[in-house]
Parts: structure tokens; sequence; C-alpha cells
């Protein structure tokens, strides 16, 4: 009996007994899904019910589980359809987690659901049509999924839905007409799809209860529909960023409820409609860079606005005068367009303006003084204009502005010394006016200033010695003024300065001492002054300076040798003083203009001796002693170098032979011993953050690379590699455990490894036009024509590819940068260095790293904030990679500020447009293929990984670019040859 009344307790007190059968349903998803930050810890089988659980809100009376709300948890897995078995569940949410594979159709059975929101997830596949079985389903949010294909014919059936978001897919179909039969919608946002090309379906204009419409980026032609002014309830109207064409049709001055209307971005022409004065409810107002013609109709300024972009048009006449009693006004922008007359003196009285671009217009007159009334303008911009008269001394009472450009116009007056000081200002630009006066000791407060460029005008005097207190400044052009004087002592302590021009002035004196502290600098231009004395030696030690002009002064002595360890693209010392022997990296034919004018300098050089004293007998002496003091040193160090060299070899052979191990991942056909003979430093072709690289060329005339590892570990990392943490030997085996099993002809091939106990030695194939990194932003790279360029992301794209997709287990590189990609004779591309690549766990999940791998510029800002790591991670790296061909400028640039290549081309882009991105030594023709490509580079560096496609989507996007036989040219030993694209189906296969 005791026994038997044991075993009922044990029963009824069971956990697992207790907890009733939604909550058992519940546990079974909890097993379903990965959960790395136990987030589901109190889903636990000892409770009777789940309505405490977490994310969990039940019934009060029933207890019946109605919302399972799992957003931002950081989930993986399939999407749970147990939860259908809840059956009075009304909401689901598992916004922004990992939820993947394909959506089921039997979601249909969850038949009380009103709300469902998987955005920001890994979903793929098509949408499953029996979504629009649910009856009660209002609310259906698939934001920034992977969904493809098309939209289901029986969305059209939906009975009661009001919002639907589809926003950040690859839906490629077309915008189905369907969609206007669901009657109950009230927001429709298809935004950002690569839909193939088509019109907006007038049928949406039966949507007569919605309220949002967004269609940004849909791959939208033809015209407008007058269809859609029958949506009276609108209110956010947004067709940016498509390609419609014909006039803005007089039907949309009937949405009276509308507030925001966005049509920048598309090729729309003739006048704004009459009767805008209708939208009393309207407060922004955006039809940029489109071709509208015109002038500002009246009543457009007469109503409330809050935003006015009309930027990038055609429009004319002048700016009506009512704009400013707008009292709400904040952003107004016109630039680039015709234009003209004077801006309302009271703009910005009323108005909380904050932002003001009337940049490249044909305005003339004052600049109003009451702009910053309200003490909220931040950004004032009138570039390329017209405006006459001084700056208005209300701008200098103005500490809320950040952005001030005020050059390339008829300005005049000294500048108000308040201006100078500026607290918040990043940049100042004065340039092409007439100023007049002195740069200001108030210059001080100015503690945020980045950029000062103030180059021709007609200021005068010295600099300030508080100049030095710009901690910030980043780049001062002051050239082609009146400046005198010598540089304040305190310039050098400018440690952020990357760019100074000081040409075309009257400074004097020497330059002042410290200038190596100048780590950032890489323009330094001085050119026409009257400087004196020595060309410091310091400069030598600026280690990013490319830039060197110090021509028409009066420095004299000799050339520093230290010059020489300057990587320069442009040296100029012509029409100093200077004496002589030119150093002997400088003592060529391609210098000569750099030392022209300088009477006592002397090389190697025809035409630079011709002003020295000496006799020529006395000259022949000296040739022949020359010659003799030579043969005589060179026949020294030739011993010398003979005696170690056979040294080295006799010591070399020694431990070749009893402790050299070779391991050979191809068919080899030169032995260990032909590559140890050949690592002296002649041979040495590069130097990075894991070692050197030699060039050895073997005795069957082929050339192979070699890696030597470093044999300590290296700590940190400099600006260019990041690892923190020491390099260790896991680089060496990461290096070995993929080369050694990758057979593609896009990633580098790896001949064979050799090790001692404290060497270790890589072998490559070579690859004669190095890295793409050092031929892009080297003296030659803008002789890189497009075609090239387009060839290398092609390569390089299928390389990466090929790893993703291909690999078993796919492999993540974790450093793709532009000097990772290294260039045949051919230029074909080869991904390079895999010393921090890792596998990619099976179970999908992204691996958590100890420490950052990459270098700056190219890393994820996912990464960098969660060290996880999968391929969204190369291929936020590769789209730097497309930008850097694009623009050729670095990943991180001085000029760039805080901002690094992605925040600088997109902050261009919307400020300057594209013609101000691309790299300007890219043939125009190629500008439509090129803006292709620049948006496959802004896809690829999305802030959300869940928005990038995948490397095999990247690879698809570039080939539909240009046909894969497309007749292309590309440099074949030294002239331009015809190249047909390689099958892409080419890809090689794991050995």
């Amino acid at each position: 009996m005791i026994p038997l009344l044991l075993s009922l307790l044990l029963l009824f007190t069971s956990p697992s007994l207790s907890l009733n059968q939604e909550g058992l349903y519940l546990n079974q998803i909890k097993l379903s899904l990965t959960d790395p930050d136990s987030v589901l810890s109190s889903w636990s089988d000892r409770d009777s019910s789940p309505c405490s659980w977490f994310g969990i809100t039940c019934e009060p009376l029933t207890h019946s589980v109605t919302s399972v709300d799992l957003s931002s948890a950081n989930l993986a897995g399939p999407f749970p359809s147990l939860l259908c078995r809840l059956n009075n569940l009304t909401f689901i949410s598992f916004n922004n987690n990992s939820i993947n594979d394909v959506l089921p159709a039997d979601i249909s059975t969850c038949r009380n659901l009103e709300h469902l929101d998987l955005a920001q997830n890994y979903l793929t596949g098509t949408l499953p049509y029996t979504l629009a079985e649910l009856p009660n389903l209002k609310f259906l949010d698939l934001t920034g999924n992977n969904f493809s294909g098309d939209i289901p014919e029986s969305f059209g059936y939906f009975q009661k839905l009001e919002v639907i978001s589809l926003v950040y897919n690859l839906f490629d179909g077309v915008i189905p007409p369907f969609l206007g039969n669901i009657s109950t919608l009230k927001m429709l946002n298809l935004s950002y799809n690569p839909f193939s090309p088509g019109r907006i379906p007038p049928e949406l204009g039966n949507l007569t209860n919605l309220q949002i419409l967004w269609l940004t980026d849909c791959n939208l032609v033809g015209e407008i529909p007058d269809s859609l002014g029958q949506l009276k309830q609108l209110k956010d109207l947004d067709l940016a960023l498509n390609n419609l064409v014909g006039h803005i049709p007089s039907s949309l001055t009937q949405l009276t409820s509308v507030f925001q209307i966005e049509l920048y971005n598309n090729s729309l022409t003739g006048e704004l409609p009459a009767g805008l004065g209708n939208l009393i409810a309207l407060r922004l107002l955006d039809v940029s860079m489109n071709k509208l013609t015109g002038p500002i109709p009246d009543e457009l300024c007469g109503l409330q606005l809050e935003s006015l972009n009309l930027y990038e048009n055609h429009f004319t006449g002048s700016l009506p005068a009512s704009i400013a009693n707008s009292e709400k006004l904040y952003e107004l922008r016109l630039f680039q367009n015709q234009l003209s007359g004077e801006l309302p003196q009271n703009l910005g009285k009323k108005s909380p303006l904050r932002w003001l671009d009337v940049s490249s217009n044909k305005f003339s007159g004052e600049i109003p003084s009451s702009l910053c009334s309200k003490g909220e303008l931040e950004e004032l911009l009138i570039i390329h204009n017209s405006f006459t008269g001084k700056i208005p001394e209300s701008l200098s009472l103005c500490p809320s502005l950040a952005r001030v450009r005020l050059g390339y116009n008829r300005l005049s007056g000294e500048v108000p010394s308040g201006f100078w000081a500026l607290p918040n200002a990043y940049l100042v630009e004065l340039v092409n006016n007439s100023l007049t006066g002195q740069i200001g000791k108030t210059i001080a407060g100015a503690s945020n200033l980045s950029q000062l460029i103030i180059d021709n005008n007609n200021f005068n005097g010295s600099l300030p010695d508080e100049i030095g207190l710009l901690e910030n400044l980043g780049s001062f052009s002051g050239s082609g003024n009146k400046f005198s004087g010598s540089l304040p002592g305190t310039i050098v302590n400018l440690k952020q300065l990357g760019n100074l021009d000081l040409s075309n002035n009257l400074f004097s004196g020497e330059l002042p001492s410290g200038i190596d502290s100048w780590k950032r600098l890489n323009e330094l231009n001085l050119a026409n002054n009257a400087f004196s004395g020595k060309i410091p030696e310091e400069i030598g030690k600026l280690p990013v300076l490319n830039y060197l002009d110090l021509s028409s002064n009066r420095f004299s002595g000799k050339i520093p040798f230290s010059l020489q360890n300057l990587k320069l693209n442009q040296l100029n010392l012509s029409n100093n003083k200077l004496s002589g022997e030119i150093p002997t990296l400088f003592a060529k034919e391609m210098y000569k203009n750099s030392f022209l004018g300088n009477p006592g300098l002397c090389g190697d050089i025809e035409g630079l001796c011709d002003g020295r004293s000496e006799g020529k007998n006395r000259g022949y002496v000296w040739l022949l002693k020359s010659i003799f003091v030579l043969a005589a040193l060179v026949l020294v160090i030739g011993v010398v170098w003979f005696y170690f060299k056979y040294r080295n070899y006799k010591k070399g052979k020694a431990i070749d032979k009893t402790k050299w191990t070779l391991m050979s991942f191809h068919k080899l056909g030169f032995s260990e011993f032909e590559i140890l003979a050949s690592l002296d430093e002649d041979n040495v072709i590069g130097t990075g953050a894991s070692g050197k690289v030699y060039k050895v060329v073997l005795s069957n005339g082929e050339a192979v690379a070699v890696k030597k590892l470093w044999g300590v570990t290296k700590k940190e990392c400099d600006e260019n590699d990041v690892e923190k943490g020491p390099v260790k030997d896991d680089g060496f085996e990461a290096e070995i455990d993929t080369l050694g099993k990758i057979r593609h002809k896009n990633i580098v091939k790896l001949w064979c490894c050799c090790t001692t106990r404290d060497t270790k030695l890589l072998v490559y194939e070579y690859m004669p036009n190095g890295s793409l990194g050092d031929l892009l932003h080297g003296t030659k790279g803008g002789s890189l024509d497009w075609p090239t360029r387009y060839k290398i992301l092609l390569d390089a794209g299928e390389g990466l590819s090929y790893l993703h997709h291909d690999c078993v287990p796919p492999i993540v590189h974790r450093d793709v940068k532009s000097n990772n990609i290294l260039l045949d004779g051919e230029f074909g591309a080869r991904v390079a260095d895999f010393g921090v690549a890792k596998v990619v766990d099976l179970t999908g999940k992204p691996k958590s790293m100890s420490v950052i791998a990459g270098s700056c510029g190219y890393i994820a800002p996912e990464y960098a904030y969660t060290l996880r790591v999968n391929e969204k991670s190369d291929i936020y790296s590769f789209g730097v990679v497309i930008l850097e061909l694009v623009t050729r400028r670095r990943p991180v640039d001085p000029e760039f500020g805080e901002k690094d290549l992605v925040k600088w081309v997109c902050t261009t882009l919307d400020q300057k447009g594209v013609d101000h991105v691309i790299d300007s030594k890219l043939d125009s023709c190629f500008k439509e293929e090129i803006c292709k490509v620049l948006n496959i580079a802004i896809l690829c560096t999305s802030p959300l990984p869940i928005n990038r496609p995948s490397m095999r989507r990247v690879v698809k996007l570039l080939q539909e670019i240009a046909p894969e036989t497309a007749l292309k040219t590309v440099k074949k030993d030294g002239k331009l040859t015809p190249y047909y694209y390689e099958d892409a189906s080419d890809q090689g296969s794991v050995a």
C-alpha cells in the first residue's frame, strides 16, 4: 500500500505532468530553436502554464496563449509551425532574429492570427500562397528577408489585411495589379526589391483606405498613373529612386491628406502642377534629381512646409518671397538649378531653419542676416553663386553651425572675428572670394574644426599661434592669399593634419622643427613663397606623405636623403637654392622637372650641372677618381657578399638536409633547396603583418612567391591590419588547411610549405602584377581602365563565392581587402592570404571569435561589435573593395575625417551626386555600368547583415551588368588586347 501511495505522489508532483498542453507545445518549439543568449530560460516545465514565460501573453480569464513576441532574441532555426496548435494565438513576432529556411505552407492553420512579424530574418524561397487563407490577418511584415520570385496571386484575396511590408527582399517579378483588390489595405510597402521593369499598376488607385504607399527603388518605369489621385486617405507617398518619366499628374494635388511626397531620383519632366496649394497637410516635398523646369510656384511656398527639396532640376526664376513666411520650414535644398535673384532677406526669421543649400544657382545680393534667427542653423551651403557683400555678423553668433560653404561667390570685407570661433563647425569653406583681413586669434574656439578651406582670397598677415590648438584639424588649405611671416611653431601640434596647402603666399623664414609629428600628412604644398633655410630631414619621416611641393622658395643646402623613405606621387623642389648631389632614388630623368632651377644641384640627369663653376678638366679628373673609387668599392662589396653568400649556402645546405620538412599540395618541379637558396633581402617584394614575401626565380625560369612567416608573435596592429592580440602559428595552420585543399582559378595556388622548428615558409604561384591595393593606390592606379577593374571584381567575387557556397564546410575569409587580391600577368584576380580564415559551423549559426581579425575600413559593423562571423562579414568587406575600385580611394583616409569610405560614399552621393564619387580617371562611356556596380557595393555594405546579398547573388548581379562574352580590353604585355570573360561555371573543385 505504501509503495502505491508513493508512486501516486510522484506522479502528481512530476514537473513534466504539471504543464498544460500549450506549454508542452511551446517547450517543443524551444527545443527546435538555437538560443545562444538563453532568453528562453524561463520556459520551464515546472510551471503549470506558460503565461509567465518570457515573450508570452495570455488571455486573463482562460489563461490561453494569445501572443508570442520573441523580437530581437537572437534565436535561430526554422519557423516553428507548431505555434499554429495554439488555438487562440493572434500575435506572432520573431522580428530581428535568425529564423531561416522557407516559410511553411501550413502557416495557414493559424486561423486566428491577426499579426505576423518576421522582419529581419533569413527566410528564403517563394511566399506561400496559403498566407492569404488566414481570414483574420491584419498585419504582415516580412521586411529584410531573402524571399524571391513573384508575389502570389492569392494575395489579392486577403479579407482583412491592413499592413503589408515586403521591403528589402529579392522579388524579381513585377508589382501585380491584383494588390489593388485588398480594399482594407492601409499600408503597402514594397520598397527596395529588384523587381523587373514595370509600371505602377493603376489598380492601386482602388485602395481607398490606403494611408502609406512606399514603392521606393522598385525598378518602376513609365508615368505616374492619374488613379493615385483617388487615394483620399493617403498621407505618405514615396516613389523615389525609380525610372519614372513624364509630368507629375495634376491629380496628385487632390491628395488633401498627404503630408509627405517623395519623387526624387526619377526622370520626371515639366513644371510642378498647379493646385499644390490644395495640399494643406503637406509638410515634406522632395522632387529632387529629376528634370523639372519652370518657376517655383508661389502657392507652394504658402504651405506650412517643413522640408522642401527641389535640387538637381532645371527650375528657373527667383525664389518666391513667401517662402520666408513659413513658420515650420527647417530644410530647404535648391542646389543645382538655374534660380536667380536674391534670397528673401527675412528667410529664417520665422522658421527654425536647420539646413539651407542653394549652391550652384545664379543667386546674387547679400546673404540674409536672418538665417540663424531661431538659433538652429546647422548647414549653410551657397557655393557657386554670385553673392556679394560681407559675411553677416549674425552668422558668427550662430553656435549651431556645423557645415559652412560660402565659396565661389563675390563676398568681400573682413570675416567677423566670431565666425572663426564657431564651436561646432567641422567644415568652413570660403574659397574663391575677395575676403580680406587676418585669421582671428578667436579661432582657438573652433574646437571641432576639421577642414578649413580659404584659398584664393585676399587674407593677409601671419597665421595666429592659436591655430595649433585645433586638435581635430585634418585639412588646411589657404593657397592664393597674401599671408606672410613665418609659420607658427604651434602648427606642428596638428597631429590629425592630412593636407596642408599654403602655396602662393608671402610666407618666409625656416620651417618649424617637429614636423615629424604630422603622422597623417598626405599632402604638403608650400610652393611659391619665400621660405628659406634647409629642408628639414624630418619630412622624410612622414609615413603617408605622397605629395610634396616646395618649389619656388629660397631653400638651400642639400636635399635630405631621408626623402627617399617616402612613397611620393608628386615631388617638386624646383626653383630654390639647393646644392649637392641628388639622392640616388631621384637621380632619374623622370624627376628632372622636380629639380630645375637649382644651379648647385647635380646628378645623373642631363642638364642639371650646367651652372657649376668647375672647369671641364677638373670635371674629368673628378669623374676618373670617382670611377676608380667606385670600382674598388664594388670589388670589396662583391668579395664580402660572396663570402656571406657562400657561408649561408653551406649553412643552409647543412640545415636543409637534416631539418627542413616539405609538404606539397601539387606536383612540383622544384625542391626545397632551390627555394631556400634564394631567400635573401635582394628578393624581398613585400612585407606584411604576418611576414616577408620573396620572389624566387627557379632554375626552369618560372617564378614563385615565398612567404616567410615571422618567427615571433607580433603584437597589436597598425592602421591597416587589425588583429587584437598576437599573430600566432594558427595563421600558418589556417593557410595550409584552407589553400592546401582548394582548387579554383580565382584562389591563389599554394604549391607547398617548408617548415623547421623555428621557420615556416609558404610557396605560392607568383602574381606579376602584385596586389590590387598596391596597384590601385599607387602611381599607376589611374591607368586601370573600367573593363579591367570590372574583370578583377568578377574574378575575386567568383573566388569568394566558391569559398562560401561550394566548399564543405563553407569558408569565411575574414580579411577580404584589396591587398589580399593578387593579379596575374593578364590582370586575372586571385583571392589570397587565408591566415585568419575560418570554416563556418554547419548549423548555420554565426561563430563567435575571441579576437577581431581584419583590416581597418573593411570590418563589418556587426563583426566589430559582436565578434560573430559568417559569410556576410566577407560580403561587407568585398563591398568596400568594390567602392575602392569605383572611387580609387582608400578605405580610410584623413580626408574623410571620422568617416570611412562607406560613409563617405553614402554622404557624397546624397549631397553631391554620383559624379563626385566615381574616379575621374574612368571613361565616362562606362558611367551607366559603373553606377550599377556602385549600387551592388551599397547593397554589400548595408549596416544590417540580413540586407546584404549572398556572394553567389553578388556574382550574378555583376554578371548581369555586362554579358559574359562581352568584348572588353585588358592590359597584356603592356598592350591593350581583347579579352572574353571565361565561363562562370568553371568553379573548380575541392581536392
